[in-house]
């Protein structure tokens, strides 16, 4: 079961594209019927999937008679005016996917989605693809690896054949060596697959520790799902070669039904817990279907930007944070807006927090910006305490941190600063407070006596501090500062007025 509006977004990245109004986007889909030629008027369900049919308008009256909500047609036609017409009365969904990609993708996308959508949600675990990834070795005799777009190990053979060293390394690390992983870039073989279900023959490399290699591409539709490697010293004969591309063609099939079901599980799994850090009622319950305790939590927020890939970074940093099913997950995890939120069971000691968030960043590629902040310490009913915590964290300006990650037990000073000021800014100032008038001093008179009493008021009176902040020496500091008490509007002995200066010069300067 799921409903309708997951099954249009889901269908949309598989090229099809939603044509007329759609029912209820809340409505559940429940059951999925076939066209069948020779019986054509004998399936019924929520979701009508017209095989063979190119012509819409009988598309649509077979759909209208198996009672269906949802109208899938494998065509490059578009919809006249008349048909648009009669979706517009009837409410019915009619989505057009292109014909390159191929109805059994097609009934595994919606199969998997309508018919087992329920087990998914409760936690069913991905295909075997180890299983699959044997029985293709056994078909092509040698030794095989399924491996995705990123050069990652999904799966492998287990059958004991001789393997060369970049095989084995490759298993070890659970994905391609960089170095053979150049070497196969240089040599073009990233870029066939990219735009060629042929597979092609690699030579053995024995400088690289590299055996041959036969490489076919897992796609779905046009877009490339990952690749299966057969270790083998010659060019497979045609018949191997026909399996191995049968064997890519299911794998295919295998991990558009493991995204499915990725999908389901991510869609369940970010409803909660947007619900738990917005504040839930029912925040008990909410926890236990996630699987994780109710209290002793911690909000993680992280956000990742590139240069010219606009949502790319933290769409990659969501799919890693939502890797594998959630019971083999410590974390749960949503992306909202364009924030990754994730709440870790984690006590007192924040370690556990930032292991979590390092093993993240570490998979995700070197030119993303990462920042990220870590809330208080949390029960089931105050997540969202935790959730504001890990956002102001996030917010905090770089500092000393190597990773641009705040934690707020060791950032609440900060933190309690920046929502001084930000309460503070909402305001308007005076126009002739003490830092007003020593920003006009400034500008008259070439002085640096700004920036010298922040350094100065944020050392505590600290004047090596303060110098090491200016790159100064101290007796400069001691100098400006004998100036600064010198003028009749500043007055540096009161503590209140200390403090209100300090947030002041922080709205001024930035």
């Amino acid at each position: 079961m799921v409903k309708l509006d997951r099954l249009i977004n889901i269908l949309s990245r598989y090229g099809a594209r939603l044509h007329g109004p759609a029912a209820a986007r809340t409505l559940e889909m429940h059951s999925v019927a076939v066209h069948d030629p020779v019986r054509p008027h004998s399936a019924t369900g929520d979701v009508f999937l017209a095989v063979g049919v190119a012509d819409l308008t009988e598309a649509r009256a077979l759909a209208e008679q198996a009672r269906a909500t949802v109208i899938v047609v494998r065509t490059t036609e578009k919809p006249d005016p008349q048909l648009r017409d009669e979706l517009e009365r009837s409410g019915a969904a009619l989505m057009l996917v292109d014909p390159i990609v191929s109805w059994s993708q097609i009934a595994s996308v919606v199969y998997g989605l309508v018919l087992e959508g329920r087990e998914t949600e409760a936690g069913r675990g991905p295909s075997d693809l180890f299983a699959l990834a044997d029985t293709i070795s056994a078909s092509v005799g040698a030794p095989v690896t399924i491996e995705d777009q990123l050069s990652r190990v999904m799966a492998y053979s287990t059958a004991p054949d001789d393997i060369d060293p970049v095989h084995s390394g490759t298993i070890l690390g659970r994905r391609m060596p960089p170095a053979v992983r150049h070497l196969f870039e240089q040599r073009g073989i990233f870029t066939h697959l990219a735009g060629s279900d042929s597979p092609i023959h690699i030579p053995p490399s024995p400088e690289e520790g590299l055996g041959g290699r036969t490489v076919a591409a897992v796609r779905a539709g046009r877009e490339l799902l990952g690749s299966v490697w057969v270790s083998c010293h010659d060019p497979l004969p045609q018949r191997q070669v026909t399996l191995l591309q049968e064997g890519a063609h299911t794998v295919a099939l295998h991990l558009l039904r493991s995204r499915v079901s990725a999908d389901l599980e991510r869609q369940v799994e970010s409803e909660l817990v947007i619900e738990l850090i917005e504040g839930s009622p029912d925040a008990e319950a909410a926890i236990g279907k996630l699987g994780i305790p109710s209290e002793n939590l911690r909000v993680l927020a992280l956000q990742a930007h590139a240069d010219q890939e606009r949502n790319a970074g933290i769409l990659l940093a969501f799919e890693r944070a939502t890797t594998g099913f959630g019971w083999s997950r410590i974390g749960r995890s949503t992306l909202f807006g364009n924030t990754v939120y994730t709440i870790l069971p984690c006590g007192d000691d924040p370690a556990p927090a930032y292991r979590w968030l390092n093993d993240l960043t570490a998979g995700l590629p070197a030119h993303l910006e990462v920042v990220a902040g870590i809330g208080g310490t949390a029960g089931a009913r105050t997540l969202p305490a935790s959730r504001r915590e890990a956002d102001e964290c996030m917010a905090l300006p770089a500092s000393d941190t190597v990773s641009n990650v705040h934690c707020y037990d060791n950032s609440w000073d900060r933190v309690l600063i920046q929502r001084l000021i930000s309460v503070a800014s909402t305001g308007r100032l005076p126009s002739r407070d003490p830092v007003a008038q020593l920003i006009e001093f400034d500008a008259l008179n070439a002085t640096q006596y700004v920036p010298t009493l922040k350094s100065w008021l944020e050392a505590h009176g600290d004047l090596n501090a303060a110098a090491h902040t200016l790159g100064v020496h101290p007796n400069t500091v001691r100098h400006r500062m004998k100036r600064m008490r010198a003028m009749d509007f500043l007055d540096l002995d009161d503590t209140q007025k200390r403090t209100a200066m300090l947030i002041a010069l922080s709205i001024h300067t930035g």
